[in-house]
């Protein structure tokens, strides 16, 4: 559910990404074909209509990781889901009656869906281990394989039934998929009801991280912490590439590269893949070198961010300036989210290490307000990717010099003063059960 929650939100949030290329009126004579009708929005409102999602999205980040600490995931997560669905179902009706009523429903779907990614690190901190927080995080990137999902299909059902269909289909899984959350998810396997009493106590005894529900946020503490600072600075940085790609690739392959709204769907699709393939395998690897404890933790997060961003910059600096060849466009997009996959592993999972109790909380707001004016010049779309380009190359400076695995001391403790500190004994049958296989019913 964890992972479908994930495809979900990006389904939701993607699927004007490509409808919105059939949705604006177009000055081509030789086009016959129409999928839906179409509306006179020029580019700056149609900019305005892809970009305002995420004005939303910023707003609830904070408060929602906070409510999760506090309320529990379940109902943050299964009530934003539930408004955004009902929303996109109603998007064509939205959009025949005014332009400024899609621009209030995209901004509302955003507020509704910011709230999942800050909202599900204080879940793994009770459904896995800390050294299995990567690969339980690994799923959250299941976005990119519901983008990789919605984006063929959604080309292939606005080929044959027009771009209205998109927003009532995916709209219409969201419901079903929020009546099967709310029924099927508990916050911790305390509250589970359809796991026995023997794997219970596993993963209870297994969850090592020091978590407190009721606890006054350290503001200070956490804004001048320099390892948290650096997770932001990456989390900004990776942020504004994704954003590019999900709601700006299809327009780009529509106006510079001039591919089909089918063949837009699938190639659109395929960073996804990769970037969800990566999250999964370079996570397994990460936990797995960690249970060994063949390297550090530092190490490994350092490693795969570096190699996140490190590799981003030139691959952006190529598109730059070769960005007009469609096999080197396909190729620089791929990697790039390719290399993203390491985020989870990297960066992400630093959250977790730094203060499990404000892992919500500290999933600050993904800084995508970066705007894009679309153009059919090339040159226009180079400038975009070398700010891009420049973007990794800082994130990949600050967290090799300001990164730390080790847990911050405004991080609260049980009971309000002492960590406790486990038995060596507890923390031998703890490293017993890790080795084992035993997945959390999600």
């Amino acid at each position: 559910m964890v992972i479908l929650s994930f495809m979900i939100q990006y389904m939701l949030r993607v699927n004007i990404s490509i409808a919105i290329v059939e949705m604006l009126s177009k000055n081509d004579s030789n086009s016959t074909k129409t999928h839906g009708p179409r509306y006179d929005w020029n580019e700056n409102q149609k900019n305005d209509i892809l970009g305002i999602f995420f004005w939303g999205y910023i707003i609830t980040q904070i408060p929602a990781g906070r409510f999760s600490e506090i309320f529990g995931t379940k109902i943050v997560v299964g009530t934003g889901v539930l408004i955004a669905s009902l929303l996109t179902v109603l998007v064509p009706m939205a959009c025949n009656l005014h332009y400024y009523l899609i621009a209030v429903f995209r901004f509302c779907t955003g507020m509704s869906l910011g709230v999942l990614w800050p909202s599900i690190p204080p879940m793994a901190t009770k459904w896995s281990s800390s050294t299995g927080t990567s690969m339980f995080m690994s799923h959250m990137f299941a976005s990119a394989l519901g983008a990789a999902l919605t984006l063929p299909v959604c080309g292939y059902l606005i080929d044959n039934l027009g771009w209205p269909i998109v927003f009532y289909a995916t709209g219409s899984i969201g419901l079903i998929w929020t009546t099967a959350w709310f029924y099927l998810i508990y916050d911790t396997p305390a509250q589970h009801p359809r796991i026995n009493v023997e794997e219970r106590e596993n993963l209870e005894r297994r969850n090592t991280f020091n978590m407190v529900k009721n606890y006054e946020t350290p503001w200070k503490q956490i804004l001048t912490s320099a390892p948290m600072w650096a997770y932001v600075g990456c989390n900004t940085s990776a942020s504004i590439v994704t954003y590019f790609v999900l709601n700006h690739l299809p327009t780009y392959l529509d106006q510079i590269l001039h591919f089909n709204i089918k063949q837009n769907g699938w190639l659109s699709s395929l960073p996804n893949i990769a970037k969800y393939i990566m999250a999964v395998v370079a996570s397994y690897v990460a936990e797995r070198l960690l249970k060994m404890k063949k390297v550090s933790k530092i190490t490994i997060r350092k490693s795969c961010t570096t190699l996140m961003f490190g590799g981003t910059s030139p691959l952006l600096t190529g598109q730059a300036i070769w960005g007009d060849n469609r096999l080197v466009s396909i190729l620089v997009f791929t990697s790039c989210l390719c290399l993203a996959g390491l985020g989870i592993p990297g960066y992400f999972s630093n959250s977790v290490d730094l203060s499990p109790s404000y892992s919500g909380t500290i999933v600050l707001a993904k800084l995508i307000s970066l705007i894009v004016k679309d153009s059919r010049s090339f040159e226009q779309w180079g400038k975009v990717f070398w700010i891009l380009a420049s973007f990794q190359l800082f994130a990949c400076i600050i967290y090799l010099t300001c990164a730390s695995s080790n847990e911050q001391s405004w991080n609260p403790k049980r009971g309000g003063t002492d960590v406790e500190i486990l038995k060596s004994d507890d923390k031998k049958e703890i490293d017993e059960m890790d080795n084992k296989e035993i997945q959390p019913i999600l």
